[in-house]
This record gives C-alpha cells, structure tokens and sequence, in this order.
C-alpha cells in the first residue's frame, strides 16, 4: 500500500499545496499500517526502585547469580513459590499447546504478582533467552499475553541474552557482569556435583546440604567485597573440594543415576517434580552435567555457524577466544574435582565434541534446543559406567525429543548396558506415572 497525497494520489507529501490539506489522512493511514512496540520498558529510573522477580531453576546457581546482580544495583529476589499451584496457573494463563518449562516459568511469575506479596506497580520479572530457535526465545511475547490475561500488562519483561533481542535502557549486563556469573556458574557446578556425591553416602545426616549453605553465604559476601579475581576463584573452589572431603562418607557406592535432557525440566525442582530429591530418597546418587556445559554449547555454535555454513566470518575469531576461554575455565574445573582423588569429575569439551562426532548419532549441525550437547552428554555418562540415565522430556519440546528420545536406540545399540528411560513431564503427566517408571528403571539397574 502506497502513502501518497489524497488529492491527486500520485506525488509526495511535499510535492503539491493539497498534500498539506490532507496530512493528517496519511498520518492515520502510517498508524493504521506500522504496528507500534507496545512492550513496557525497563528504565533507569526504574532500576532505582523496582524489584526484579527471577524464576527457580538451579538454585545454588541462581542464588549466587542474584548476589552479582544486587552487588551492581539490582534488587532482584529469587521465587520460592513452587508446586501444582503455579504449574495450574500457567496452564490457566497459557496456551496448552505451549512448552511445558513456558507454562512453568509464567505460571510462576503470575502466581507471584497474584499473591499479594509485592507492589505489582513496582515490579518487573526476568529471565534468560538462548536467542536460538527453542521456543524459550518466544517466551516473551508469551508472557506478555498472559500478564496482560491476568490483569498486570504494566509489568516489565526483562531478559539476558546475548543476541540483542531485546533492549532495555534500566538494565545492562556488563563484561566484568559476566566474568562474575561465570565464576559463580563454576562456584555452583562444583558444589552441586561435590553434593551429589557426597549426599547420598553420608555418614551424619544433613552434613552435606549443612556444607552447601555455609559456601553459598561465604561466596554471596564475597561477591559483594568484589573479591571475584580468578586467582581468588581457584582458591575457593580448592577449599570448597577439601572441605567436602572431610565428609564420613558410606564406602559403598550406590547406584549412579544420570539426568539429562531439555535445560529447564533437567535442572529446575518446579519442572521435574524434585527429580534429584526423588533420586536421593531412592537412595541412588543423581550425576548432572553442570551449567557451564550448555553455556559452553551456546557459544561453540557460533563457530559452527562458520564452520558448516560460512556464517559470522566477521566473528569467528572472537568466537575462537571464547571457546578456549570455556574450555580453560572447565579443564581447570575438573582438575579441582579430581586432584582429592576422591571425587570424579566430567569430560572435557574437546572430548564432548569427540563423542558427538566419532559415534555419528546425531549431526554437528543440531543446533536447536539442546541439539548435539544431550546426545553426547548422554553417550558422556555411558563411557562414565553412568549406565542408568533419565532424559527429561518436556511437552511441546520437539528439539529434545529428536536427540534426546530419538538418539536412545543408537547409543544402546554402542552400550549394550544402557538403561535409559525418558520421563515426560507435562501438566497433565501423573507424579505418580513418572515414579513408578523411575523406580522399575532403578530396580532393573541394582539387579544388574
């Protein structure tokens, strides 16, 4: 549709006396066509004075990751409202044919503003965005249908990414900002897999999650003493594995389940109904992959964007320097775990890549969801002796469902021993279902 002059219908605005007589007719034609951005913006203002609500998902992790934010002027809370009330609310504000960790996520976050807890005019929420072709890079507008549903369309919707996809002049992540998170993601990782082993073999009950708490707040003041150098980083994480060594532990070793699967149900207590505690109780040790794994993933497949399809040439060095930059932080990593000689750790991400390529599963060019990282994490936990392994499924996951249920064939056909089970989570999926399939896959595994 052409905007020209209602008179003759052929110049410009300026090129006869009767566009002027009829500007106001094409200002209403320009409305009528351009679609305004409507979305409420995160202001500097707004930094002074909001609250800024996150979604549980590791909450080792998101608690030290909410100290950097407050440490640099953000008050952002963690949400501790969880069970079938905010999942129900998700499904009463979101379409049911949406991913079930989007029904989770905005379920969670409306319940919350519905609560009466916090001034819903003084509250913004966010989130984490891939920027990749998951539906999780969709939960915005998502969320902002639902606000507006449940009655808060005044509710910012800010989110990290890396990819620009949205911008908001309150709110900035910083270089320095993201050097801190990645600290406080190799602070996590390695407390949660430290915990993992050692929970389940505990001679003194609670000592353990005892241990957990009293890192988490000695690593939250040092956040904001900005004692987060990496020579201080290394020093803490060697005390951190001494300290969890000290640990009575049973020196029977129990049986090792692996969890796997879509990001968010892997990993969130809300997403997998308490996966890792259901485990625990079963008395079986969870082994997770850490979150540095599927960063690490998230930046690798910039260079294959170059490598398979001559994308981001522009970039591929700075993307190189990353890559090296990850692999330091996780072969150190695993350095720290192991030198105790009581503790195992994870594989490198040169052989994670290895795996993903030498047992030709799944292309290198599978990049969506978790794509080619939860075949070879899989594979991963296989060459481990992690022969038990549950893939966390959640509804309307498509990605997931193709290297994660679609990839168990061939790798049992490589491991003969394998016993992988994929556990579906969605709204209307039994606790009781997913339990009964836990614990036949646990009972197959102790007779073996």
């Amino acid at each position: 549709m052409e905007l020209g002059c209602a008179s003759c219908g052929a110049c410009g605005l300026e090129s006869c006396s009767g566009c002027e007589e009829d500007k106001n007719y094409i200002d209403t034609q320009k409305k009528e066509i351009e679609t305004p951005d409507n979305r409420v913006v995160f202001t500097k203002e707004m930094k002074k004075t909001y609250k800024l609500l996150a979604p549980t998902m590791l909450p080792m992790h998101f608690r030290l990751f909410a100290e950097v934010f407050r440490k640099n002027g953000y008050d952002m809370e963690l949400l501790e409202n969880e069970g079938r009330k905010a999942v129900d609310c998700g499904v009463k504000y979101v379409h049911n044919d949406a991913c079930y960790p989007s029904i989770c996520v905005i379920g969670q976050f409306i319940d919350a503003l519905q609560s009466g807890k916090y001034d819903v005019n003084k509250v913004a929420v966010i989130y984490m965005q891939t920027g990749g072709g998951c539906r999780a890079s969709n939960y915005v507008s998502l969320m902002r249908k639902a606000f507006e549903r449940a009655g808060f369309p005044q509710v910012p919707i800010v989110t990290i990414n890396i990819a620009g996809l949205e911008k908001h002049p309150g709110f900035k992540v910083t270089v320095p900002m993201y050097r801190d998170l990645l600290n406080c993601c190799l602070y996590a990782d390695l407390m949660m897999t430290l915990r993992n082993q050692c929970r389940v073999r505990e001679v003194r009950k609670g000592q353990t999650d005892d241990l957990c708490d009293h890192w988490v707040k000695k690593l939250s003041k040092e956040i904001w003493e900005g004692k987060m150098k990496y020579s201080r980083v290394k020093e803490n994480m060697r005390q951190m594995a001494a300290d969890f060594a000290l640990i009575e532990r049973s020196p029977e070793q129990p049986v090792r389940v692996g969890i796997v699967g879509e990001i968010y149900v892997k990993y969130s207590p809300l997403g997998n109904n308490y996966l890792e505690e259901f485990v625990y109780k079963e008395g079986a040790e969870s082994v997770v992959p850490g979150l540095l794994d599927f960063m690490y993933y998230c930046v690798y497949n910039n260079r294959l964007d170059f490598e398979l399809y001559g994308m981001r040439s522009d970039s591929r060095l700075i993307w190189k320097i990353v890559c090296n930059y990850f692999e330091k932080k996780k072969n150190d990593l695993n350095e720290i775990i192991r030198e105790r000689g009581v503790f195992y750790g994870f594989s490198s991400y040169k052989h994670l890549l290895e795996l993903a390529k030498e047992h030709h599963c799944v292309g290198m060019g599978m990049k969506m969801g978790e794509g080619w990282l939860l075949t070879s994490e899989m594979l991963e936990l296989c060459e481990m002796g992690v022969s038990n392994i549950v893939c966390c499924q959640p509804f309307g996951c498509l990605p997931n469902h193709i290297v994660g249920k679609g990839m168990m064939r061939p790798i049992k056909a490589r491991y003969p021993d394998a016993n992988i089970v994929a556990i579906d989570f969605d709204p209307g999926a039994s606790r009781i279902n997913q339990e009964n399939r836990l614990k036949l896959m646990m009972s197959n595994a102790r007779k073996g």
